[in-house]
């Protein structure tokens, strides 16, 4: 018998209901605790509850294939028209693909191409001299080697900094990548696919005078929740433009102003499904007019449908922002899923042959038997474990243990479906530089090496990490203890652990 996996499924009205799911590769069944049947993981238009063939279906389980074109940009482009019923969802990769390379950077643009985006997120800023370069925030602190504000370096003074890994933060590492200008970027992007132009509104004539000179006109989205007259009298000035307006209930209005002259597309935002924005009588006009672009990066754009949800369970995600609120354009931190998704139905589903517990689904017997927590109580305040001090949390609808420290240990029970050499890899989160190491024993024998926790820039951005720990295990139940060395620095939050077989 598969071991037990806790999870949360969350609701528009914020409720938490607790279901159990046993996750053994290749299958997944579910029962209810909390009162409301779980939804099998992973199922959807083409796909088979309970089952996963590692097999990729010709078709595609959601949305059409798409238009034909000379180049992906193209592509892109006369599928961003299209607003049929079987328009092809793009996905849209934020800040690019900065899982493999500094946010806003020329590799994590490529990256986010290379993965299957149609649309890479940028963010613009104008430096102290008018040149548009990619920067989110208003200043380079949190993403280079600098501080101050973009709008205080000359171009030149801006690139002599140095991007940060991933999302920055005052603990990243330093890599040789330099801030790009819009221009650098348009050039690669110029046969790639489109660039949804954030932040750039205060700069769009300066954007435009770069998208002209690097002929890209037709590969850039410029957006805004500006005023409808201000935005009219740009599209009436530049015709070409492309535009894409961000909408929620406090502009709710603009739809009706836009008229017949309606932009490609729409960002709808909704702290709620509640929200007048997100009802679906107006989300059917709006479809049948234009694009529908939803974000799931984080709990508050589209409810709480995010891309962590979606890797539990696409139905709470990505699958109901296009089936429910018709979204055709999604924006996520996970490319690569959400692309595996459109393609299978599947979220992340356990490898087979695999077998994957969750964090929170730690062994029984209590404190001193199944775990030692350095601190009383659930500092995470997701009350899934009743009476025990492990520090379970709820991240955008990942749930997991958190704030890990050193001299702590849990221990779980996992279930081996055949006998041979596995690895054990956990999927983690920490902003830091260290995040931590850990050790692994299996059935009360001799522990592991030490294992370094890689930093991912963000306590709310999980990965899996290959620990490099084979360890040969039978066919039947055996109890892994993962433990934290209480003298090296530990400050970071586990998902999930996964044993997968090492095929010779």
């Amino acid at each position: 018998m598969a071991s037990t996996r806790l999870r949360r499924t969350v609701t528009s009205a914020l409720a938490v209901t607790l279901t159990a799911a046993a996750a053994v590769g290749g299958t997944t069944a579910a029962v209810s605790t909390g009162g409301a049947e779980a939804a099998p993981t992973g199922t959807a238009a083409g796909t088979t509850a309970g089952t996963t063939t590692g097999t990729t279906p010709s078709a595609l389980a959601f949305g059409g294939k798409g238009h034909g074109g000379r180049t992906d940009a193209e592509r892109a482009y006369r599928d961003l028209l299209d607003h049929g019923k079987n328009a092809k969802i793009l996905t849209a990769a934020h800040r690019g693909q900065w899982r493999e390379a500094p946010e806003n950077s020329l590799p994590a643009i490529e990256a986010a191409f290379d993965d299957g985006a149609e649309i890479v997120e940028l963010d613009v800023r104008l430096t102290a001299d008018g040149v548009p370069v990619l920067m989110h925030d208003t200043t380079v602190d949190r993403t280079t080697d600098g501080t101050g504000d973009v709008s205080s370096f000359t171009l030149a003074e801006i690139k002599e900094l140095r991007l940060k890994e991933h999302l920055g933060g005052a603990q990243t590492a330093l890599t040789d990548e330099r801030v790009p200008t819009l221009a650098e970027a348009m050039a690669v992007v110029a046969d790639r696919g489109l660039v949804n132009l954030d932040k750039g509104w205060p700069a769009r004539e300066e954007i435009w005078d770069v998208l002209v000179d690097t002929g890209t006109v037709r590969n850039g989205l410029f957006k805004s929740d500006a005023p409808v007259d201000e935005v009219q009298a740009f599209r009436e000035a530049h015709p070409e433009a492309l535009y894409l307006h961000m909408i929620s209930d406090d502009n709710l209005a603009s739809f009706d102003e836009f008229g017949d002259d309606q932009p490609v597309g729409y960002e709808v935002v909704f702290g709620t499904e509640q929200d007048a924005v997100a009802r679906a009588p107006f989300l059917e006009r709006m479809a049948g007019e234009t694009r529908v672009w939803a974000n799931s990066m984080w709990d508050g754009l589209a409810d709480h449908m995010t891309d962590e949800a979606s890797l539990v369970d696409p139905s709470r995600g990505w699958e109901r922002l296009v089936t429910t609120f018709r979204a055709s354009m999604v924006q996520t931190d996970d490319v690569e899923a959400i692309e595996h998704w459109l393609r299978t139905g599947e979220g992340d589903t356990v490898p087979r042959g695999s077998v994957r517990v969750q964090a929170e689904d730690f062994a029984p017997g209590g404190a001193g038997v199944a775990y030692h927590d350095v601190d009383a109580g659930n500092r995470g305040n997701l009350d899934m474990r009743p009476g025990e001090d492990v520090d379970i949390s709820d991240a955008d609808g990942n749930v997991r243990v958190s704030w890990l420290r050193g001299g702590e240990w849990l221990t779980y029970e996992v279930d081996v479906p055949r006998t041979g050499r596995y690895e054990l890899s956990a999927r983690v989160s920490s902003p830091y530089t260290p995040a931590g190491v850990y050790t692994v024993s299996f059935d009360g024998g001799p522990e592991s090496e030490r294992v370094d926790v890689l930093s991912t820039t963000s306590h709310d951005k999980q990965e899996l990490q290959a620990s490099g720990v084979v360890q040969h295990l039978t066919r039947g139940t055996h109890t892994v203890r993962v433990s934290l060395p209480d003298d090296a620095f530990q400050n970071w939050n586990l998902d999930y652990l996964q044993l997968d077989p090492v095929r010779r």
